[in-house]
């Protein structure tokens, strides 16, 4: 009778364990603490706007044609002579140049007796991105202004093309004195005409002759980058060389 009952009971607690509901645990939803990743981005933010160097905006605007040369462009020991798609004629020479431009400006002073103060002076050599397109006579009065004054003056040009009044040939003369006597890194003074598009072959004309009466006859032209046409043998070898298009 006993074993009867016990085994009677096992079945009935066996019963309640099958048909009573299992307790549920409660679903929880992941926290992830994003904090440090928020700090390391606004670190790498932070870098690399204090590290980013933006290019300066140009002085003159210039549409340069197109090329596929894979040539870089210099930054220094540059002497630039620039062409505005209305033909006028500009003189400047690479900002890293100071004492060469102190050079250049103080010999036309003297030569060409302009009458300009030191002050005038170095509102020309140490001022960065400065450039000249006026003539002689009018350049005391544009030397006279303070650079944020220049900004919105409109130069005439360098006269340039009249050969019996051509003074490019005398900057350009001063220019390859001063690298002569050793200046642009002993002598090597890179000549680089940035012409626009749309410039007239007279002003090119008079830059060249510019340079033929300083025996210059080695310059070389600035362009925009355009890829090399595919299958072409430069694009082979640019591919094989890693090499893209550059500025000249």
């Amino acid at each position: 009778m006993d074993l009867i009952w016990v085994i009677e009971k096992i079945r009935f607690i066996n019963q309640i364990s099958f048909t009573m509901p299992r307790a549920k645990l409660p679903r929880k939803s992941t926290n992830v603490d994003m904090t440090a990743m928020c700090d390391v981005a606004f670190l790498l933010l932070s870098f690399f706007i204090l590290a980013t160097k933006f290019k300066p905006p140009e002085a003159l605007t210039v549409v340069t044609p197109s090329s596929v040369s894979s040539k870089i462009a210099p930054d220094a020991n540059v002497l630039l002579i620039t062409m505005d798609r209305d033909g006028k004629v500009y003189f400047s020479v690479s900002d890293k140049n100071t004492s060469e431009k102190k050079e250049i400006i103080e010999a036309l002073n003297t030569s060409k007796a302009l009458g300009l103060t030191d002050a005038e002076m170095k509102n020309f050599y140490a001022n960065a991105a400065a450039y000249i397109g006026v003539p002689f006579s009018q350049l005391k009065s544009l030397l006279d202004k303070a650079p944020d004054q220049l900004k919105g003056v409109v130069m005439p040009g360098i006269p340039t093309q009249d050969s019996t009044n051509n003074e490019l040939l005398e900057w350009v003369r001063a220019a390859v004195t001063v690298s002569a006597n050793g200046g642009f890194n002993g002598g090597h003074m890179n000549i680089v005409v940035k012409g626009d598009d749309a410039a007239k072959y007279p002003s090119f004309q008079g830059v060249i002759w510019a340079f033929k009466k300083n025996d210059q006859l080695k310059f070389q032209l600035w362009t925009s980058p355009v890829a090399a046409p595919p299958g072409s043998e430069l694009d082979k070898i640019q591919s094989k060389s890693g090499n893209k298009s550059s500025d000249l």
